[in-house]
């Protein structure tokens, strides 16, 4: 028993240096892009602007005064004022953050939907992999700005009291998610196919490990490097998506700040 124990810790310390390995290797290999640095040193500048600066600039995001209607950007408002006297610079900074979220979220949700899919039709194959990229296919051509607006406009009818208090923004969420999933099934599955054939796949089958374990353990992995490409790009479409609902009317309702009703305003 001591033995079987010794063992395993070793085994279980191999895998944790090999994991540091790894990543140390990702970090290392994405160092090498100066654009990709420079676009993550942007987003997170971006990113501690929306959740510091209304915080600490000296407005609230609702407060109206009628007497400082349209005021142009000064030391006092640096971006000026809006047709309620609210201070711009405020709210654009916690529209951002409304914003970031709604892209950030939306994207959880065509995760979870788009490697699921992916994942079970590359490995199935067969006539699983036809129904489910014939299905993806199909979500493909359909009109993606016809869709959402009718989805955003379905959900709003629903009397959920979840839906209704948050503004839309849950509505919006789960209408983008749902949306936004099939490029990332196809980068799965095609992933996946590749991956079922190697030799570690077919030692973890000769175990006996069950098909579940061998997807989520042992293959997924090896494909998430695609899928986080795809979700980076797919988060940026989703903050346009709902800053073009938004500024349509369909979005996130007033007087909740983003950056598409905001435009909307001006």
């Amino acid at each position: 028993t001591m033995t079987t124990n010794v063992t395993y810790l070793a085994d279980q310390e191999a895998a944790e240096r090999d994991e540091e390995t790894m990543l140390q290797l990702v970090w290392r290999q994405f160092r090498k892009h100066k654009m990709a640095v420079l676009g993550m040193t942007v987003l997170l500048l971006l990113i501690v602007g929306v959740v510091v600066g209304p915080i600490v600039t000296p407005y609230d995001i609702e407060r109206s005064s009628l007497r400082e209607r349209y005021q142009p950007p000064s030391l006092v408002h640096p971006f000026g004022t809006d047709d309620l006297g609210r201070d711009m610079l405020t709210r654009i900074l916690a529209g951002g953050r409304i914003s970031l979220n709604i892209g950030f979220m939306s994207m959880v949700v065509a995760l979870a939907i788009g490697v699921t899919v992916g994942s079970v039709a590359g490995f199935y194959g067969g006539k699983v992999d036809n129904i489910l990229m014939r299905f993806t296919d199909i979500m493909l051509t359909l009109p993606r700005l016809f869709l959402l607006i009718i989805m955003v406009l379905l959900l709003r009818g629903i009397n959920w009291p979840y839906l209704q208090e948050s503004g839309g923004i849950v509505a919006i969420i789960l209408v983008l998610g749902v949306l936004s999933w099939m490029s990332i099934a196809r980068l799965v599955r095609g992933a996946f196919l590749s991956l079922r054939q190697m030799e570690f796949v077919e030692a973890a089958r000769s175990l006996g490990l069950s098909n579940r374990r061998i997807i989520v353990r042992h293959i997924l992995p090896n494909a998430v490097t695609p899928v986080i490409v795809a979700a980076t790009l797919g988060m940026a479409r989703a903050i346009i998506s709902e800053s073009g609902l938004s500024f349509l009317g369909f979005g996130v309702q007033p007087p909740t700040p983003t950056w598409g009703n905001m435009l909307s305003n001006a």
